[in-house]
């Protein structure tokens, strides 16, 4: 495959991790001993650029992750409905919506992601058994348990399934 086929997302965005985030070794003095090498660059991860990291219960982590399964809802071959509860769980998560992509499958079933500055939510759905799976992968001040409620409206059921996942969880204190 050559390079013009190639698409790379996040170049070029105001926000997440980008060329900036690291550093050739120009300006060490804003890193400190911590900071993790990658293919000859540092991964800054101090005091300097630790607003992406949250901090819970004497934790530190990259982020919150929520497996969230709808379960009997309504409406889940519908794009439209889709993408209103991607739009509304992102306001109510407090969140940055970069992006929103939906495909919708023949006969049924929709796929669709919302790309975040604080990360995603994604989602495949199967009609025939009123299911959905849903991914909240958010970072920094987003508060991705507000979904759950919206997911629940939105999709008309009581049997919301939800696992959390710290990820990052153990990596990143080494870091900061």
């Amino acid at each position: 495959m050559d390079n013009a086929n190639l698409f790379q997302l996040g170049i070029g965005l105001a926000t997440g991790t980008q060329a900036e985030d690291f550093d050739s070794g120009n300006d060490a003095a804003r890193y400190n001993d911590s900071d993790q090498a990658y293919h000859g660059l540092k991964l800054v991860s101090n005091e300097w650029r630790d607003d992406h990291f949250i901090r819970r219960d004497g934790k530190i982590f990259a982020g919150t992750h929520l497996i969230i399964e709808v379960v009997n809802g309504t409406g889940l071959d519908n794009e439209d409905l889709i993408q209103s509860a991607f739009r509304r769980c992102v306001d109510e998560c407090g969140a940055t919506l970069l992006h929103i992509y939906t495909h919708k499958f023949s006969p049924q079933g929709v796929s669709g992601v919302a790309v975040l500055a604080e990360s995603h939510i994604s989602v495949h759905t199967w009609l025939e058994i009123g299911y959905a799976a849903f991914d909240v992968f958010m970072c920094g001040d987003a508060q991705p348990w507000n979904a759950v409620g919206v997911l629940a409206e939105m999709f008309e059921t009581a049997d919301v399934r939800v696992r959390e996942l710290l990820r990052g969880d153990g990596v990143v204190e080494g870091m900061l």
